[in-house]
């Protein structure tokens, strides 16, 4: 075994360092914990909110109209990204029911 002799004021200064590296490590290990899937919505509440197919989601996903998250094979959406695009797939549905009662389409 070897020992190291180093003067007070540079032990002091090297504790307060990891002191500051220790709280830092700290702060951002309770970062991760604030964020819970709990509060996003799987393809399943996404399909049940939009009234939408869930081959009509893989489309909005597809063309960049609805953010995701996908974890292994599971897909997640935020609540606000839903809400975000809710006015978008009834403008749509809605064209598309005049279109079913003109039977032409312009």
């Amino acid at each position: 075994m070897e020992v190291v002799s180093i003067e007070r004021s540079t032990y002091e200064e090297l504790l307060t360092s990891f002191n500051s590296f220790v709280t830092k490590m700290k702060e951002m290990a309770s970062r991760g914990n604030d964020k819970k899937l709990g509060d996003w919505l799987d393809n399943q509440d996404v399909c049940q909110i939009l009234n939408i197919s869930p081959r009509t989601l893989q489309t909005l996903r597809d063309n960049g109209t609805l953010a995701y998250s996908q974890i292994n094979r599971k897909v997640y959406y935020k609540p606000e990204d839903v809400e975000s695009i809710l006015f978008i797939v009834t403008d749509k549905d809605k064209d598309s029911k005049m279109c079913n009662l003109k039977t032409e389409c312009l």
